[in-house]
């Protein structure tokens, strides 16, 4: 059985979110908090198509306004870098520990210079 995909653009209201779901004609209905959307929408769906709940795959799009949406897309971009930033730093100390000792230093020594654990540098140079 294939899935078909639902968007639940939710809005928050007073007390409640309100729930629009545009691929289902008059599919509206409200939800206390996001993560009871999926089960409102799916609900809702299978009681205005005949469709099992089952058939359905919702995504839940908060409604929030344009100042907001920047701060969380700022967000992202920036943990995104610090992600790339981090796989980069813990490469570099790999290659560091890996030379350290071929040069023929202990694997306690790997982590002084390092600043880690001799058991961390040991697994830098496996």
């Amino acid at each position: 059985m294939s899935m078909r995909k639902l968007t639940a653009r939710a809005e928050r209201g007073t007390g409640w979110w309100v729930i629009e779901v545009p691929e289902i004609d008059g599919l509206l209905t409200q939800a206390k908090s996001l993560g009871q959307v999926p089960a409102m929408v799916k609900d809702a769906a299978a009681l205005l198509t005949g469709e099992p709940e089952e058939s359905f795959e919702v995504e839940v799009v908060p409604v929030i306004a344009d100042g907001v949406r920047e701060h969380l897309d700022a967000a992202r971009q920036l943990f995104d870098e610090a992600a790339r930033a981090r796989h980069s730093a813990a490469e570099q100390s790999r290659l560091a520990a890996r030379e350290l000792a071929a040069s023929g230093l202990t694997v306690r020594d790997v982590g002084a210079v390092l600043g880690v654990s001799f058991q961390r540098a040991h697994q830098l140079i496996s």
